[in-house]
């Protein structure tokens, strides 16, 4: 039961507390670039999570099974980015093959997934946080991927109501923008304090 607790709250601090996003404004390229509409977002999102979900989980077993037991840990930066790059080749080949239109319309963003810094960044998280359990690592990968879905979504939908506002038009665009992302932050720093 207690293992349950400490997971349930792990999963709601990185989706909430500790959004890579908000809190440590990793990730911040497809967040501004795809979320313009709601449709792109969510989709980039879900494909954020495979990526993440997978990459934090083989990350942290690489390292905690094969790096650390030979005494490799020079080679953690290595493998992690070999392994993120291999996720995101499945995601881009399974996307391409069922979802045409979408993998169209993400356009140079879904291959940037590899160099996304929220998923090299969560698997370098993993170790810094100490993260002990295997499923500890897929509950907080997953929760980081779930975490960039909310705040790429909520983007979008803030940016699709704009395009029906009076904004002045020395804000519209990239200022709105940039404005609405810093009131994000600030707004989900406030829950900071609540799960540590």
């Amino acid at each position: 039961m207690e293992t349950l607790q400490v997971l349930v709250l792990g999963f709601l601090s990185i989706v909430i507390v500790n959004n890579l996003v908000f809190t440590k404004f990793l990730g911040i390229c497809p967040y501004l670039g795809v979320s313009g509409r709601i449709d792109m977002a969510f989709g980039m999102g879900c494909a954020v999570t495979f990526v993440v979900t997978l990459a934090g989980t083989l990350t942290w077993m690489i390292d905690h099974w094969v790096l650390r037991v030979l005494g490799l840990e020079v080679m953690m930066y290595v493998c992690f980015i070999l392994v993120i790059a291999g996720a995101v080749q499945l995601v881009e080949m399974y996307i391409r093959k069922f979802f045409p239109a979408l993998y169209e319309s993400f356009g140079i963003f879904l291959p940037l997934i590899t160099t996304n810094c929220a998923i090299l960044g969560l698997c370098l998280f993993l170790n810094l946080w100490d993260t002990r359990r295997l499923i500890e690592a897929v509950v907080l990968s997953f929760g980081a991927g779930v975490g960039f879905t909310m705040a790429i979504c909520i983007m979008a939908g803030i940016r699709e109501t704009l395009q029906l506002a009076d904004v002045p038009a020395c804000l519209r665009g990239a200022p709105i923008t940039l404005i609405t992302a810093g009131l994000l932050s600030l707004a989900f720093m406030g829950f900071a304090g609540m799960i540590r």
